[in-house]
């Protein structure tokens, strides 16, 4: 109790306490500047993000608009370049003399050249299945096994496989034609199917050209006799002319030469218009 009651313990004790709640004090302060401090340099990070943040998305997307516009042209000149090799195909598919259907893979006619139209009998079969055009058409191999052709083009869509075959073909107005086909696959750049060409040309009409020929040859060679016969007749009738004395027997000859000149006239000129044959020649 006395050593309570002693000043001196008193002040010292004061001290003490004094010094204790300075340290505490000095303690949580430092503790809250550090905070503070961290806090403010988290704060000046984000601040630095926050605007370069801005900055760094504006680069993103021009870079980003520059891609597309890019992308745009490469799509638009691919657009022409395409549209081009279509307009030549079709010029070229429209100039040939044999028929040249493109038939996609679902089996339907997206293009028809004009010879194409013709020798089946359409007016425009685009739009038509295969089906449709050749109804109940059907080919014979060489090993004697028919088959319709609207098969065989399924089968080439299907298996991606070239053919050829010949077939008796009749016309929507009732015209018997011998066709010969030749189906050829169309692949695309990336390997899928894009449909067939078929190439298509009229054996009958070939038949009629070459037999037209023949007698255009034949014709031509009866001619040629023929004129060499009227020639040498000409030819003697003037030598008589020549000898001759009497004007009445020369005037015969002369009527003669000239009727023969005509019928000659007659077999050329027939010949030159297309008429040659054996109907002109006996004229």
């Amino acid at each position: 109790m006395t050593l309570l009651l002693n000043p001196v313990f008193i002040r010292m004790a004061e001290v003490l306490l004094s010094a204790v709640a300075a340290f505490v004090v000095g303690v949580v302060g430092i503790r809250m500047l550090r905070r503070e401090i961290v806090e403010g340099g988290e704060m000046t990070e984000s601040a630095r993000a926050e605007n370069a943040l801005p900055l760094h998305t504006s680069e993103i997307i021009g870079e980003l608009k520059q891609q597309k516009f890019a992308l745009q042209s490469e799509r638009q000149t691919e657009r022409r370049r395409s549209k081009a090799s279509d307009q030549i195909t079709a010029a070229m598919i429209a100039n040939l003399s044999c028929g040249v259907l493109l038939v996609g893979p679902n089996g339907l006619i997206r293009q028809a050249n004009a010879a194409a139209r013709q020798i089946l009998g359409f007016a425009s079969p685009m739009g038509m299945s295969v089906s449709e055009v050749f109804r109940n058409t059907r080919a014979v191999r060489d090993s004697g096994e028919e088959f319709a052709v609207a098969g065989a083009f399924a089968t080439a869509l299907s298996k991606a496989q070239a053919s050829q075959f010949e077939a008796a073909y009749w016309t929507p107005s009732r015209e018997e034609r011998e066709l010969k086909f030749k189906l050829i696959p169309v692949g695309g750049t990336c390997g899928e199917m894009l449909g067939l060409a078929a190439v298509i040309s009229d054996e009958s009409v070939i038949a009629e050209l070459q037999q037209a020929q023949i007698l255009r040859a034949e014709t031509s060679a009866e001619m040629a006799l023929e004129l060499r016969t009227s020639l040498s007749s000409i030819r003697e009738w003037v030598d008589r002319m020549k000898a001759m004395d009497d004007p009445q027997r020369m005037q015969e000859f002369a009527t003669d030469v000239a009727a023969e000149a005509e019928r000659l006239e007659r077999v050329v000129g027939g010949f030159l218009a297309g008429r040659a044959g054996t109907g002109v020649l006996q004229a």
